[in-house]
Parts: structure tokens; sequence; C-alpha cells
């Protein structure tokens, strides 16, 4: 496995108000998602890098403003036909 090291001021997390520990798990995150979102990885990959479940990454991606899924107009249509039919029981 690589490494990737960033150097940021010693100081960053205390003005973010998380450990470093936390600020460097939430980094990780960002990088995850921010790749994830431009289709650069798959769910599965960025849970990966993120080194979380790929359930729970999908679950805390509109929580970093990402969308956990992408639908074309063909899906949308799809999941969408019989929806103005009452429904019968």
């Amino acid at each position: 496995m690589n490494t990737l090291s960033i150097d940021y001021p010693e100081s960053l997390p205390a003005v973010l108000n998380v450990s470093p520990r936390e600020f460097e798990r939430e980094a990780r995150m960002a990088l995850a998602v921010k790749l994830f979102e431009s289709g650069r990885l798959t769910s599965g990959q960025a849970a990966a890098l993120a080194n979380i479940p790929r359930a729970t990454f999908l679950l805390e991606c509109p929580r970093w403003g990402a969308a956990s899924v992408r639908w074309d107009e063909t899906e949308i249509e799809t999941e969408l036909m019989g929806l103005d039919a009452p429904l019968t029981r």
C-alpha cells in the first residue's frame, strides 16, 4: 500500500475544533468523496480510501454535499413509470 503525506499547520485541527486524528480522518473522507463525486472512483474504491465500509460511505456522502447515487434520465423514467396510476390493494 502506498502512503500520501500532507503537511499541515499544527494549529489547524485546533482551529477546526477537532483532534489531529479526527482532522486526518476528515481529510481522507473529503478526498474520497471528491474522487467519487467526480466519477474517478467507485463507491467501493472511495470507501476503501476512506477506510470505512461502503454502506457507511454512501450514507455519509450527503453530509459532505455529494449524492450517493447518480441516475440518468432513463433510470429516472423507469423508476417513475406507473406512479401516476392509482394504487391497488
